[in-house]
């Protein structure tokens, strides 16, 4: 959704963390006891297959705005997009960039004064209660 809503170029549907407005509250971030991997993979499926597609038929500088940004950081390119979403992968991918947050209690670039140490506090808290959900919920196939 990310990248087609930049471009004018929106997905087919409407995902339920946008439509409620919880993305705001990194709902995009992590699954819930209701989210079914299968549902999950094939939203990935189709949110890559989108932005293969825009990626296919747009050049490198085909405008785009981010409507979250601020208004003199706004309007971009498809280009910038790319490499803003490398930099946001490699700084959200991998168990080691989870294990250091939970050391020094710092959440990479996301994570700013305008959010306090009380946000990040709850929040941790909330994804913690969801991972101690899943621990309890269902017996692990290998145990």
């Amino acid at each position: 959704a990310y990248l087609g809503d930049a471009l004018g170029r929106p997905a087919p549907e409407t995902l339920p963390w946008v439509e409620d407005g919880s993305i705001w509250d990194g709902a995009d971030m992590w699954a819930t006891v209701e989210d079914r991997s299968d549902e999950l993979i094939a939203l990935y499926g189709r949110a890559s297959a989108r932005a293969d597609a825009s990626i296919d038929a747009l050049d490198l500088d085909a405008p785009a705005s981010v409507a979250h940004w601020p208004s003199g950081r706004r309007d971009t390119t498809l280009g910038f997009l790319l490499i803003h979403m490398i930099a946001e992968t490699a700084q959200h991918a991998g168990h080691a960039d989870i294990v250091r947050e939970l050391i020094d209690g710092v959440a990479g670039a996301d994570q700013d004064d305008s959010m306090g140490e009380e946000f990040w506090r709850a929040y941790v808290e909330r994804i913690q209660a969801a991972a101690d959900t899943f621990a309890t919920a269902a017996p692990r196939p290998d145990r």
